[in-house]
Formats: C-alpha cells, sequence, structure tokens
C-alpha cells in the first residue's frame, strides 16, 4: 500500500532524556533530512550533523536514513537521534511540521505501516505491543518470539499444508468422470492430521499464554483476622492493605503485582469468609469466594488443616494450603507469618513451581482472537476429516471445510477480514511507533 504523506513522531519517551529520537517516514523522508541537514547520508550509515532551521542552528544530531523496502515501515525513512532536552526535542519537530506535505503521526501509525507493506503480520504487531508493555522476563521472551514472527511461520506451514490437501481434494473433483491414476485420501488425511495435531497443541497451551502475558492469579483465602492482609504486606514489601485485630477488616479485593522470578503474579487479598449479617461484609465475602474460584492458584491461610473445609472454596491441584500466623501457634505443618517473615520465602518459592510449571506448557496464542481463529480451523479441519474418512465421496465438502479453515488461519495473521481489529490493536500503542 503506497502511502502519499509523510509522517513524523518523537519515536522515544516523552521528557528529558539523555537521547531522544524523532522518526520521519514517507516519500519525503530523505527531503526532511536534507532540510534540516543540508545533506542526505548514505542510507543505513550514522552520520553526524547539525540540524537548521533556516539559518537557525538546532542541534547536533546523528542521523540515519533507511531505503524503502529496507526499513521499520517499508517506506524511506530517516531518524534523527538529538540531544533529549524538551525544548531541542520541540524545535525540531516544529520545523518538520512547517514542511509541506509532512504531519504528526497518529498512535502506532509507523507499526500499521509496517503491516500495509508487509513488512510485518498482525501477530508481530500484536507482540510489540506487548514487547512494549513487558514487564516480566517471561513476558519479554514471549512478546519477543511473537514479534519474530513465531506464530506467522506456524500459520504459514498449516496453511501450505491445507492448500495441498485440498488441491488433492479438487484434483479429484476436477476429473470426477475419470479414472484417478492416484487414490488421494491417505495422503490428505495425513496432511490433515498432522495440521490438525499442532493446533489442538496450540489450543491447549493459551490458558498459559494468556496467564504469561496477564499475569497469574494468586488468591489468599481465608477466615477472618487468620494474617491474610499482614502476609500482602510482607509479600509486596510495603503497606497495601489495612491490617487490625477487628475481624472482617478486608471488604474489597486488594491486588499486588509482583515479578516473581521474571512470571507475572497478581495477588489477591480477599475478604474473611465467614457468615455475616453485615450487608456490606456479605457482598465482600461472595466476591471472595467468586474471586478465589476463578483463580489460578489459592493460598489457604488455616489455623490448621481442618478449617479448609469451611471456607466454602474447594482445594484443588497446585493450591497450597499453610498455618497463619506462624508465629504465635504451635499448630503443625507449613507456618508462615506475615510479621516476621517466618515461612514467606518457602511460599514465595512453592507458588513460583506451581506457575513457572504452568508456564511450561504455553503455546504462541496470546490473545482472544488467535485462539477463536485456531478453533474455528480446528473445527473445519475436523469436519474435512470426518468427510474423507466417511468414504462417501464427499470431496467437494471437505474442500470447502477446508477452504474455511484456510481463511481462519489467514484471519489470523491480518491477510483479509481484519479492519475490524486494527483500530483496538493499535489504540494502544504510543504516538512514536
Amino acid at each position: 500500500m503506497e502511502n502519499t504523506d509523510t509522517i513524523f513522531a518523537l519515536a522515544s519517551a516523552q521528557g528529558r532524556a539523555g537521547v531522544a529520537v524523532v522518526r520521519v517516514s514517507g516519500p519525503q523522508a530523505f527531503d526532511s533530512v536534507k532540510s534540516l541537514a543540508k545533506s542526505v547520508p548514505e542510507p543505513r550509515k550514522t552520520s553526524l550533523k547539525t540540524l537548521w532551521n533556516g539559518d537557525e542552528p538546532l542541534d547536533q544530531a546523528l542521523v540515519i536514513t533507511f531505503e524503502k523496502g529496507a526499513s521499520f515501515t517499508g517506506e524511506d525513512v530517516a531518524e534523527f537521534h538529538l540531544h533529549g532536552g524538551v525544548a531541542v526535542v520541540q524545535s525540531v519537530l516544529s520545523a518538520l511540521s512547517k514542511m509541506k506535505g509532512l504531519r504528526s503521526a497518529g498512535p502506532g501509525e509507523f507499526t500499521r505501516r509496517a503491516l500495509e507493506n508487509s513488512r510485518m503480520d498482525l501477530p508481530q504487531v500484536e507482540g510489540l505491543a506487548d514487547l512494549i508493555e513487558a514487564e516480566t522476563e517471561a513476558q519479554r521472551k514471549q512478546a519477543l518470539n511473537i514479534m519474530q514472527g513465531a506464530l506467522g511461520k506456524k500459520c504459514s506451514l498449516w496453511r501450505e499444508k491445507l492448500l495441498r490437501a485440498m488441491a488433492l481434494l479438487e484434483a479429484v473433483i476436477d476429473f470426477v468422470d475419470e479414472d484417478v491414476p492416484v487414490d488421494v485420501s491417505p495422503e490428505v488425511i495425513e496432511l490433515l492430521t498432522s495440521v490438525r495435531c499442532d493446533l489442538i497443541a496450540e489450543i491447549s497451551g493459551h490458558v498459559a499464554s494468556e496467564r504469561i502475558r496477564d499475569g497469574f492469579e494468586v488468591a489468599l483465602v481465608g477466615a477472618p483476622n487468620i494474617g491474610k492482609s499482614t502476609l500482602l504486606n510482607a509479600i509486596a514489601g510495603r503497606d497495601v492493605a489495612i491490617t487490625s485485630e477487628i475481624a472482617g477488616t478486608t471488604r474489597d479485593v486488594i491486588e499486588v503485582r509482583l515479578d516473581l522470578k521474571g512470571l507475572p503474579v497478581t495477588i489477591l487479598d480477599l475478604a474473611g469468609i465467614r457468615e455475616s449479617k453485615d450487608t456490606v461484609e456479605s457482598l465482600g465475602i461472595d466476591r471472595a469466594i467468586s474471586r478465589a474460584n476463578m483463580a489460578d492458584i489459592r493460598v489457604f491461610l488455616v489455623e490448621n488443616e481442618v478449617d479448609v473445609k469451611n471456607l466454602e472454596v474447594e482445594p484443588i491441584s497446585g493450591d497450597i494450603i499453610v498455618i497463619g500466623k506462624g508465629d504465635i501457634t504451635d499448630s503443625d505443618g507449613f507456618r508462615v507469618s506475615g510479621i516476621t517473615g517466618l515461612g514467606l520465602e518457602a511460599l514465595l518459592d512453592d507458588i513460583y513451581k506451581e506457575v513457572s510449571g504452568r508456564a511450561n506448557g504455553s503455546s504462541s496464542l496470546i490473545r482472544q482472537r488467535h485462539l477463536e481463529a485456531i478453533v474455528n480451523a480446528e473445527k473445519n479441519m475436523t469436519s474435512a476429516l470426518e468427510t474423507i474418512m466417511s468414504d462417501a465421496g464427499l470431496n467437494e465438502l471437505a474442500a470447502a471445510d477446508l477452504r474455511f479453515a484456510i481463511f481462519a488461519l489467514d484471519s489470523l495473521v491480518g491477510r483479509i477480514d481484519v479492519e475490524d481489529v486494527l483500530g483496538e490493536v493499535f489504540s494502544g500503542f504510543c504516538i512514536g511507533k
């Protein structure tokens, strides 16, 4: 797609910095360099230039140009690496704004042009957005993997196999009145089975992938005044929850996000679970039970392990049971105390072991639309397989199912039918991307 206008924006963070980068993309990118720097350096080679606004010097900057087809956007691109003072950046942006044919970029517009010019597919765009937002090492690795094209490469391979299978079926359809020398069914079944197994594996790992992207939720569950809020404060390293000897102090869900050895984890402090005639406390208890049931892991704080049966939340595999207020109890079992730190490190280690085990099963599907596309493709492939294996001679129906499966994969990578999702994807981008 050819854009006739040229866009520019600050590509680094707002505010004072050691270095600020202003990016220009479009057919007049090199003209903007010539106007400001008086000459255009050789593409892909850094050059030290004094930037001018007429006869007035603006800054001494490093200037880099990238020719069309070899740049991030696929267009002619220029970058000005300026001294990062606010006034310096503003002076250069002001000079660019006065050039005919140049305009300020919108949110994510550089990346959108990269998509339109086939420099990136849609999952790579989403991976870039996640990479910018990444707060933990696991999120960084996952986002970088997608940005480098992992999902797009898988889709291309699956698409190639499906096209081969469809071509074989359509060859039989085209020569229905003639004897086809080879039975194509075994090869078609092998191709579809191979792709279907891959898709099922991706689907099964999507929950772990979403948790890496959004964070695993760990709920602190227990009766009132068992030490949940004190424990949360100890984990956070600061006072985030009000603690009191009065039972029922916590009435809403309090969340603390952690980077737990590279994995994103959100600890939930919930209202103490008990029978209550207080309307507000009862609402908090109902919310606590609901969030506890939805959490990935529950840490049950109890006076003794028998108390778990009284909390209206059933422990499942992966949950952790600990003795609360471990500094003032003689109960047997794994004890923890938010006041003294007793058992705190061991508790965090147990949580990490559980979430890291789940993260190991992640796939390349990091967003809901990825999952929906793969599920649609798998359903159509399953239908095609059942038709072929029925030996009913309904190759036209099987071929139609494969077209729908290919359509789903194409929508996933952004080849077709994605205009309705582009606005949402790019709305989260900063201006300079």
